[in-house]
């Protein structure tokens, strides 16, 4: 691999560093950072072995590669080391070839979110008088000890204190599940953001933050078509017009018949529009499933709901690290250059892949927005929104005439036009005379009759 870029993988509850072998028959990477919630991240290291392969005969008979071994993958670009992975194995496939060297044994595994997956707790841990957040610190705090995850817990707005005397809210499902559970309820999002020093991890349960964040490196700006200074492979967009949802809440009020629709409007502190233009919403659709909320409980579920379905605008690319000059990390926010006036500005990066092989540093991406037209463009208002359009599109002003020119004498009133004639019938065949409305000539008459 490049000098410039080093890989570096630890093994085990102590994490200590790979033996040379492992890293010597190490041929592919792949990182896959999620965006959290349900969706855990994932890694896979491929390697190459033979029947005789140190791989083969000691380290996967004494379990070195067995599941739940703790993995950790980072790499150094220019003196800056990056945590990609912190997780466990959760799965070994070998592929035996016929030719020598030709054999692949393939590690799989998740985050360290996959072990507090593991046991049940429902109906075991008593809470009581504890709010949402404090249960969360509560829960990520035993995992301190083994894993050093750092608890980076938000508190909600909603405050929701159960009195001791009256109810004691117990632990439902497995720990993971539980705290999705009550991010859920708020609004909120969990996951484990691997770092900043290898054997750490952050975990954060607090708002859908579509924002720079203090813990993670702002990326530097994306460049397509940028005069020879591009810094990506490749970048497209998409526009999804039908994916915006204005949600209407139905309230009922007293001495009120019919239910009152309510809809949430597209307000969120927390996702900050990121452009100028934004784009009308095309479907509306009640938000159900909130019956065991109180109203602030369901507002905020509703305010995450509508700016989740307000990203209409996506993108993905691919980028070479060493090109691109540093690691692009997910959950930040980056600027396009170079896409054009509509798709250039800030995107908030959903999801990354690091695919990672013997000279090769490869990331691809997701990227999302809620708006069109990047923020203090010229393009600073439209018909829809306040933008106005650019110079090019303005009509050009028409010349004075020169000095001397003779000046057209005004047209001449156009005459009145005649008044309505006299009605002239118009006889049918074969039946009654209909008298014609208005006056004039008859243009035309049915078939076989006379035209006067």
């Amino acid at each position: 691999m490049a000098s410039e870029l080093t890989l570096s993988l630890l093994v085990g509850l102590g994490l200590d560093p790979a033996p040379r072998i492992v890293m010597e028959s190490l041929t592919d990477v792949s990182v896959n950072i999620g965006a959290g919630g349900s969706s855990p991240s994932g890694f896979e290291l491929k390697f190459a072995t033979s029947k005789s392969s140190p791989i083969t005969t000691h380290l996967l008979p004494s379990g070195y590669f067995d599941p739940p071994t703790r993995v950790v993958i980072s790499a150094a670009l220019r003196g800056v080391t990056t945590v990609l992975m912190d997780g466990v194995i959760t799965q070994q496939d070998v592929v035996p070839s016929d030719e020598a060297g030709k054999s692949v044994l393939s590690i799989k595994g998740e985050d360290l979110t996959r072990m507090m997956d593991v046991v049940d707790f429902g109906g075991l841990i008593p809470y009581p008088a504890m709010p949402d957040f404090a249960r969360v610190a509560l829960i990520v705090a035993k995992y301190i000890p083994i894993y050093q995850t750092i608890p980076l817990v938000i508190p909600s707005i909603l405050f929701d204190i159960n009195n001791p005397l009256d109810a004691i809210p117990w632990q439902s499902g497995t720990d993971l599940e539980y705290i999705n559970m009550l991010a859920e309820r708020v609004g909120y999002t969990f996951y484990l953001q691997p770092g900043p020093m290898p054997g750490m991890s952050i975990a954060y349960w607090g708002p859908k933050l579509q924002a720079n964040i203090p813990f993670l490196p702002t990326p530097t700006p994306f460049a397509i078509d940028w005069d020879g200074r591009s810094n990506v492979e490749s970048l497209q967009f998409s526009f999804d017009g039908f994916k915006k949802t204005v949600f209407v809440v139905l309230i009922q009020v007293p001495d009120v018949p019919v239910p009152i629709p309510i809809p949430i409007p597209d307000v969120n502190p927390l996702s900050p529009p990121l452009g100028e233009k934004n784009p009308v919403p095309l479907k509306v659709k009640p938000l159900t499933g909130l019956s065991g909320y109180s109203p602030i409980e369901a507002a905020v579920i509703a305010l995450a709901k509508t700016a989740d379905a307000a990203n209409v605008i996506s993108g993905q690319g691919t980028l070479d690290v060493l090109r691109y000059g540093s690691i692009l990390s997910p959950r930040t926010v980056v600027e396009v250059k170079g896409a054009g006036i509509t798709y250039d500005g800030e995107y908030y990066v959903q999801t990354v892949t690091h695919t990672i092989k013997p000279g090769s540093y490869k990331q691809s991406f997701t990227l999302v927005r809620n708006r069109l037209i990047p923020s203090g463009s010229a393009f600073s208002a439209d018909l829809f929104g306040g933008q106005q359009l650019p110079a090019f599109a303005t009509a050009a002003p028409v010349p004075a005439a020169p000095p001397g020119t003779p000046v057209a004498p005004p047209p001449a009133p156009m005459p009145p036009l005649p008044g309505p004639g006299p009605a002239v019938p118009v006889p049918l065949p074969g039946g009654p005379v209909v008298p014609a409305v208005g006056g004039g000539a008859v243009v035309s008459s049915l078939p076989g009759s006379p035209t006067g």
